[in-house]
């Protein structure tokens, strides 16, 4: 239900149905929902059920965060708004679906810490807070690999990419990295499976490449070695590719 229907701007409210302030908060939701038909679709998610596990995964919200709210406009991607408090009072709840409704929120982009040790393997490690940084270098040609932990087909790249990596550890100009979007998020990229590659090439104005050629280590060597053709591969970004987990 979350991600059906053709109302695309949905209300959600995530909370222990077995915790003892559930239903004074239902209560209090139903009322808000009854000043917005048709403008959203209000959505309470129990976080107490483990098969909602992959629902907070995506939102970066943790069962023990109590009572959260948020809310999301679907299109290409998935566009999240998180609230600036914490109450979830009849009050805050109305202000926050009018704010959204008016166009006065700003997206909701999760991150990770920096690890501190982000740099010192052939692969390097990015998050939402130092993806621009690294991903949007000038003077780096970087090919990033967005996966999930719990993706079939990202295990089996692991050691390619890894392989990968080693080779052009010491390359002046070439980075190998790799992001975990169930934590991650990043303005100028849409993941729409995983895993999903994209190459930033280097002096190009933070242009973005939908990698969708060979998997294999030959593959991604005579791509980063220049013998690709970048349009063609823009061209090929939008063909179904069935080697992807889908969201």
């Amino acid at each position: 239900m979350i991600f059906g229907g053709d109302i695309k701007s949905h209300f959600l409210v995530f909370g222990d149905s077995g915790h003892e302030a559930h239903a004074d908060m239902m209560a209090v939701f139903r009322k808000v929902a009854k000043g917005n038909p048709g403008k959203l679709v209000h959505v309470f998610v129990d976080s107490g059920k483990a098969d909602n596990g992959r629902i907070l995964e995506f939102f970066g919200i943790k069962a023990e965060d109590g009572q959260v709210t948020r809310i999301i406009q679907l299109g290409e991607g998935v566009d999240k708004y998180a609230p600036d408090f914490t109450e979830l009072s009849e009050e805050n709840l109305a202000k926050f679906a009018a704010d959204y409704l008016s166009g006065n929120l700003q997206k909701h982009l999760n991150s990770e810490e920096i690890p501190e040790d982000w740099d010192s393997k052939p692969v390097k490690v990015l998050v939402g807070k130092n993806f621009e940084a690294v991903a949007f270098d000038e003077t780096k040609d970087v090919l990033v690999e967005f996966y999930a932990p719990w993706c079939g087909h990202c295990k089996q790249l692991v050691p390619i990419w890894d392989e990968l990596g080693e080779k052009y550890k010491d390359h002046e100009t070439i980075v190998i990295a790799k992001m975990d979007s169930t934590a991650n998020e990043v303005a100028d990229v849409t993941v729409k499976g995983f895993p999903t590659l994209k190459f930033f090439p280097k002096e190009s104005g933070k242009k973005v490449v939908d990698y969708s050629g060979g998997r294999t280590l030959e593959d991604f060597v005579a791509f980063l070695d220049g013998t690709h053709d970048a349009e063609a591969e823009d061209d090929k970004a939008d063909e179904e590719d069935a080697d992807h987990d889908e969201l």
